[in-house]
């Protein structure tokens, strides 16, 4: 997706996204082959420079809208994910279906970790985070991770098999 391709380009080439968010991970232990594997990036800290660079690109203000990436307010447009390291969620063919965002802010009033809202193409009571790798595991079973940050590192340790829940409840589903 072109947000993926964005914030990872942030992440490897630009100063915010070197310093901040790659030297995020790398002290968290996450080596650049699994930040490459599970296409980590980066969303910097300016209020709308994702947006205004997908508008620039030709995306349209209401389609931004609708996948979550861009909130719109009385004041304008601006970024969901803001000052945030980005863990694409892809569903099990390798697709891009949302986002989380770890903040990288010391701002104690918003969330550490954000997520997508449900899309159509979003139910996050339907998948898994690294789904996609733990069902060519050839594993008869998974191991179910908190968040993000310890699949990586169960996936980093050859423990293909670990996935996390995208929400904060257990469903049916």
């Amino acid at each position: 997706s072109y947000a993926n391709e964005y914030f990872q380009y942030q992440l490897w080439n630009t100063d915010e996204g070197r310093s901040v968010g790659l030297g995020y991970l790398r002290q968290r232990g996450i080596s650049d082959e699994m930040i490459r594997k599970f296409g980590l990036g980066y969303n910097p800290e300016g209020w709308g420079a994702f947006t205004k660079t997908a508008q620039e690109k030709g995306y349209k203000k209401e389609f931004l809208v609708k996948t979550g990436l861009t909130i719109e307010n009385e004041k304008g447009l601006f970024d969901r994910f803001r000052a945030r390291v980005m863990f694409p969620v892809l569903d099990l063919a390798g697709k891009v279906i949302a986002f989380g965002g770890r903040t990288m802010t010391a701002d104690k009033k918003i969330s550490k970790y954000l997520n997508s809202p449900e899309t159509k193409i979003f139910d996050k009571s339907r998948n898994l985070y690294g789904l996609n790798f733990a069902r060519t595991a050839r594993q008869d079973n998974i191991i179910l991770c908190e968040g993000y940050m310890d699949v990586i590192a169960l996936h980093q340790a050859g423990f293909d098999n670990a996935v996390a829940s995208l929400g904060t409840s257990f469903t049916s589903g």
